[in-house]
């Protein structure tokens, strides 16, 4: 008898869940993949992330951005004084800034152009454009051989349709019409009873002349900062001036003064002019040349040039530019004991475009009239056309030699030339130095005129001032990729120009029996974006193709708009534009 007992289904339970098998695990919920909603993604691969930063790199909206990005980081080079171009200039900031300037030196902030983040911008930004124009032109090539498309079924539905009633045959009109769009500069194709002519196609042409422009002009600039130099250096007329000794040079990374030509240059005279009869122009100047004796290199022969403004001479790649002239007068200082110390033209820098000059002329190696060595200085003046203003003052009235008058004071002491930093020459360091007074207590003031002697007080010496000459500014410059950045400036704005204003036109004309000999003409246009003149370009194509076949008459007008599209009747769309 079957056991009936609670015990008894205990058991049978018991043995049921030992012969089952696990149960599985309960299924994830799958995860949702609506907009919003967490997502894990699978991580990528080393060859799959490479080729996302590549193209994230080549996109035009990162080229974009770096080029704004290289605008912006060019500030610092204008706002601080770069070490290339004005080492004076950042010493004294550093100065003027004892806190910042550590910084800023280690930042690259004197450094700019050649710093490694400018330096990154500017390969970065070189190397996306490469990227995004290289692989456009590849493409862009296999448009321009590529046939017109084909002919939409219903050229009704295009922007721009006519019909005409010709009594040519089809072939005739088809003929006819594929000279008249070939003489429209249209690229034509006549198949299947109609003719597919498109133009237009230089209008990516002029983009990526554009861009490939922008990045031959980055490497003419870059090619510039590096290899290009300047230097200046002052010369008196009969002074000489030697290609590898400048009053100041600077230059790129990859120049230095050993990439200056080892010329020679004398400077024999120098004409200037300045206005001196109309009354509203009075002292402008009116010109300025420097006559000079060139010699290439040693054991070259001299040759004679004339410098002007705006007329360098040339030394291989090298221009020697005319920059500033001014007035050297030769001043004659004898010491105490009756030596003479100094003779010769001593350039007066000017300040004023009447030519107020300022000059100094330092003598370190005097002796007073007991013989005890002395350091002087004369710090003054130059007038070319003294005369006084509404306060007294002396001043100069005329930029021209008129009534030439040198006004200077003396110093002594310690001129600075011993400790081994160098000095402005033109300009006079007073600190350390004493300021020879009168027996009242007032500076000594010196006013000569050309041949005139002044005795010094305190058995100092004398000044004589002989005569006055002229002196020349010459600005020694190498600019390498000077040339190929006008160049592909104007390829770059004629591209520019091109992508426009050139019009991306497509044009179909069908031709189709009428049963009485003749054809039904069609004729539609399409073009890329906005064109106002696309209707003006039908209406000619039709004009055309009828004088063509000899059935000249007034030019059709548009047909009338196409019928609304019902449930059951699709529009028919032009072919998409090919890459």
């Amino acid at each position: 008898m079957a056991r009936t007992d609670e015990t008894h289904l205990d058991d049978l339970r018991d043995e049921y869940r030992d012969a089952a098998p696990e149960p599985a695990p309960p299924a994830r919920p799958r995860r949702s993949r609506r907009r919003g909603d967490a997502e894990l993604a699978a991580p990528l691969a080393p060859v799959e992330f490479a080729r996302y930063c590549w193209r994230q790199l080549t996109s035009m909206r990162t080229a974009l951005f770096l080029l704004m990005l290289l605008a912006v980081a060019a500030v610092p080079g204008s706002t601080f004084p770069q070490e290339n171009n004005d080492p004076a200039g950042v010493a004294q900031w550093m100065s003027d800034h004892p806190t910042a300037g550590p910084w800023v030196e280690r930042l690259q902030g004197f450094h700019v152009y050649s710093s490694v983040w400018f330096s990154a911008i500017y390969l970065l930004l070189f190397i996306s454009l490469v990227g995004c124009v290289l692989p456009r032109a590849g493409v862009h090539l296999k448009a321009l051989r590529s046939r017109p498309p084909r002919t939409p079924a219903r050229l009704e539905r295009l922007p721009e349709h006519r019909g005409a009633q010709l009594a040519a045959a089809p072939g005739q009109v088809l003929e006819a019409a594929r000279a008249v769009l070939a003489a429209r500069r249209f690229r034509t194709e006549v198949r299947d009873g109609s003719v597919a002519a498109e133009k237009g196609h230089h209008r990516e042409s002029g983009n990526l002349l554009f861009h490939l422009s922008l990045v031959g002009l980055l490497v003419a600039v870059a090619s510039s900062s590096l290899f290009s130099y300047s230097g200046q250096r002052l010369v008196t007329v009969g002074g000489t001036m030697v290609g590898t000794t400048f009053d100041s040079f600077s230059g790129g990374v990859g120049a230095d003064l050993s990439d200056v030509p080892p010329f020679t240059l004398v400077l024999d005279a120098m004409d200037v002019s300045f206005e001196a009869q109309q009354t509203t122009q009075i002292g402008e100047p009116r010109s300025f040349a420097a006559d000079v004796t060139l010699t290439d290199e040693p054991g070259a022969s001299p040759r004679r040039e004339t410098i002007r403004v705006n007329h360098p001479a040339k030394v291989g790649h090298t221009q020697v530019s005319l920059s500033g002239n001014g007035y050297a007068p030769v001043i004659v200082v004898r010491d105490g004991a009756g030596n003479v110390v100094q003779d010769g033209p001593t350039p007066f820098l000017p300040q004023t475009a009447n030519y107020d000059s300022t000059g100094v002329v330092k003598v370190p190696d005097a002796l007073d009239a007991s013989g005890a060595p002395v350091q002087l200085a004369l710090q003054g003046v130059f007038l070319p056309s003294a005369t006084t203003d509404a306060g007294g003052a002396p001043v100069s009235g005329f930029p021209d030699l008129a009534n030439p008058v040198l006004v200077m004071q003396v110093w002594t002491g310690d001129l600075g030339l011993d400790d081994g930093v160098a000095q402005n020459v033109y300009t006079l360091e007073t600190e350390g130095m004493r300021q020879v007074l009168d027996d009242q207590g007032r500076p000594v003031p010196l006013q000569l005129a050309p041949g005139q002697t002044v005795q010094l007080p305190d058995g100092l010496g004398s000044v004589t001032f002989e005569r006055v000459e002229r002196f020349a500014s010459f600005d020694v410059r190498s600019t390498p990729g000077q040339s190929a950045a006008l160049v592909f400036a104007l390829l770059a704005t004629t591209g520019l120009v091109m992508s426009l204003f050139l019009p991306r036109r497509r044009v179909w004309v069908k031709a189709v029996p009428d049963g009485a000999g003749g054809s039904r003409v069609q004729v539609a246009g399409l073009a890329r974006g906005n064109d106002a003149g696309l209707a003006d370009e039908v209406d000619g194509v039709l004009a055309r193709l009828r004088a063509a076949v000899g059935e000249p008459g007034p030019e059709p007008g548009k047909s009338p708009p196409p019928p609304p599209v019902g449930d059951h009747e699709q529009p028919v769309h032009a072919p998409e534009e090919r890459p």
